[in-house]
């Protein structure tokens, strides 16, 4: 089983990732850190971030299991990302990465922002997240609060609403549901109800996909 799950920044895609699953017993991949990854194993190792035979070794080499999520989402991990992300080559690297991640038995869920568009057309289903700007904006605040970071939500809303039109007009993968995508809006849900919500999304169309 294959699921994709798609949608822009602080929409909930990454939790309910994780939770499907969990739920369905199948492995995770937030597609977002594998970048950040290939950033950090290059800066690890003091390499040169535009260093396209170290970056694209790295990228075929990266271990999920081996995920330090809280170190990936620093600024310096980011900024450096971007970087790399610019590298034709680290690019096509990461997107075969993700393909075979999703096809290993027994399947996989993959959050992103192009899974059921560009990694997984085919997916068994497929999930585009969305909330209103203001809320996801209140939940990274949240969140970074949380991890004893300072947090000023008028200006994460605005750096989510520069993302956004950033991710949809982006000539390369730009964040659009698929066709066959069936929309989840998590404005007005806690992560319980979203999750569930998800499950039965996720059930309804497997079994459309069986008939």
């Amino acid at each position: 089983m294959i699921i994709a799950i798609d949608g822009p920044a602080a929409s909930g895609k990454g939790t309910l990732g994780k939770r499907l699953a969990a739920h369905f017993s199948v492995r995770h991949l937030d597609t977002g850190l594998i970048y950040r990854a290939v950033a950090k194993a290059l800066l690890d190792s003091g390499q040169a971030l535009d260093d396209r035979d170290a970056a694209v070794a790295a990228a075929r080499g990266l271990d999920p299991a081996q995920f330090d999520e809280q170190a990936l989402k620093g600024h310096q991990i980011g900024e450096a990302a971007s970087i790399v992300s610019a590298i034709p080559d680290v690019r096509a690297a990461l997107v075969a990465f993700q393909r075979d991640f999703a096809a290993r038995p027994p399947g996989a869920v993959l959050d992103g922002r192009d899974i059921g568009t560009v990694i997984c057309p085919d997916a068994d289903a497929k999930i585009f997240v969305v909330a209103a700007p203001e809320e996801r904006a209140r939940r990274r605040a949240l969140e970074l609060k949380a991890s004893g970071q300072p947090a000023d939500e008028a200006a994460i809303l605005t750096d989510i609403l520069r993302r956004d039109e950033r991710d949809r007009s982006r000539a390369t993968a730009p964040l659009k549901p698929a066709p066959d995508a069936h929309e989840l809006d998590t404005t007005h849900l806690d992560v319980e109800a979203a999750v569930r919500a998800a499950i039965a999304l996720v059930e309804r169309q497997v079994r459309a996909g069986r008939r």
